[in-house]
């Protein structure tokens, strides 16, 4: 039987509050008991400096939204011996100047030094590769450098934000990939929703890159933009959430069908929102062999997609009555109604950061098992996804790689998680050689 505990907080926000309270006994466990009743989720209480008969702490906090806040810092008032010194968005500090810089690898601190890395040591390395090119592999950041390319049409689920502000996604992401597995990731921003004038600029730039990691563009512009790259470049291409999105969610129900003894191959499962995951999901799930894929979205093309694909095009309320796996990326909260879930139905409401339909709620209803995109996220594979081709090679991404890529995953699942932590590093180590095997068994 697969767990049920619930993986998601109703609580949307972090917030730190700076607390200067008198220095006697009993003040923090008063403080403690009112943030409870209060409803918030209290976090880490740190001291922060202290005076003769005070205490500086801060409260880290999960609420539900700014009015809870407030409400919060109004019952703290009643409190004596308690003021309140400050509110912190944690998100926003550790945002400020941007997460990630590009550093030199190797000292400076002399001129000799400079003449080996500059002028006129590196000319010899100019001809070197002038004469050899693949010589760059060797002498060069570019075959463990990755671009990170958006147009900022699709950003998690808020929609078409525009390039820059999708910036702190890209970011995000190559931090996991610096952190995760020692890969170099640049942002690309694009203002354009141009195909042509996507893949034209993607492909001059391509040179610098080992590899092109497409990031929410959404769909149907997504597919052609990867398709035509990947048909000009001799280096992966691969949009994350399509591909990797689809590998996290295919060993996610790997691991569920391992423990509850539904049979993949012939459950009915039914993706909700045919966009960018929702295609990639379906694709991915047909070549590791689910015979019946219902769908349904609200765009015609998207529907003639999927049949296309061997999907069978439904409505949202026939796919909730016949399909045995739900999973659904809309973007639309509480799409999924508490009365259209079938008892002993497993479903992934994968939207972020609101899913189709809260956990704990789909559990209550009847489900066997349910998710949202806070447990089920693609950064568990595109990290791996991407070192494993690196390491090994490879030109393209194929679906084999993918499936053995979702194997590993669920091969590192531990005790009665439905996914590895996405900061184990095993698992990523397991993912990347999963990959490198996967392409060389295609030699």
């Amino acid at each position: 039987m697969v767990a049920t505990t619930p993986v998601r907080a109703n609580a949307k926000l972090l917030r730190i509050i700076r607390l200067r309270v008198t220095d006697k006994p009993g003040f923090l466990g008063r403080i403690a008991t009112l943030l409870g009743e209060l409803d918030a989720n209290i976090g880490e209480i740190t001291i922060v400096s202290q005076g003769h008969d005070f205490i500086i702490r801060e409260f880290s906090l999960q609420i539900d939204d700014e009015a809870h806040l407030q409400c919060i810092l109004e019952g703290i008032k009643v409190l004596e011996g308690v003021q309140v010194e400050a509110v912190i968005d944690p998100v926003q500090h550790v945002h400020e100047g941007g997460k990630i810089e590009m550093r030199s690898r190797v000292k400076l601190d002399s001129v000799g030094e400079m003449h080996k890395i500059y002028t006129p040591g590196v000319a010899q390395i100019c001809k070197l590769i002038e004469k050899e090119p693949q010589a760059s592999k060797v002498y060069t950041s570019i075959s463990n450098t990755v671009a990170v390319v958006t147009n900022g049409t699709a950003i998690l689920g808020l929609g078409n934000i525009g390039a820059v502000a999708g910036m702190p996604v890209m970011e995000g992401k190559s931090v996991l990939y610096q952190q995760l597995v020692g890969i170099s990731a640049v942002p690309i921003l694009l203002n354009s929703t141009d195909i042509d004038v996507i893949v034209n600029t993607v492909a001059e730039i391509a040179p610098t890159f080992a590899a092109i990691h497409l990031e929410d563009i959404a769909a149907p512009e997504c597919f052609a933009v990867e398709e035509q790259l990947q048909k000009r470049l001799n280096i992966p291409v691969l949009h994350d959430d399509q591909h990797a999105t689809a590998v996290v969610v295919l060993a996610a129900l790997i691991t569920i069908t391992q423990r509850t003894g539904i049979d993949l191959g012939t459950a009915k499962v039914g993706i909700i929102g045919l966009g960018a995951a929702g295609y990639g999901i379906a694709h991915l799930l047909k070549a590791f062999g689910v015979r019946e894929i219902l769908g349904t979205d609200l765009k015609k093309e998207a529907m003639e997609r999927l049949k296309k694909a061997g999907g069978k095009p439904v409505d949202l309320s026939a796919l909730m009555t016949d399909a045995d796996v739900v999973v659904a990326t809309t973007g639309v909260p509480g799409l999924i109604k508490p009365e259209m879930v079938r008892k002993g139905q497993v479903i992934l409401a994968l939207s972020n950061p609101d899913p189709e339909i809260d956990p704990e709620l789909a559990i209550k209803c009847g489900a066997e098992f349910a998710a949202d995109g806070r447990t089920i996220n693609n950064a568990l594979a595109f990290p791996g996804l991407f070192r494993g081709a690196l390491k090994i090679g490879a030109t393209h991404f194929t679906d084999a790689m993918k499936i053995a890529a979702a194997h590993a995953i669920a091969g590192q699942t531990k005790l009665d998680s439905l996914v590895p932590s996405i900061l184990d590093r095993d698992a990523h180590q397991a993912v990347a050689e999963a990959v490198m095997q996967a392409w060389l068994d295609a030699d």
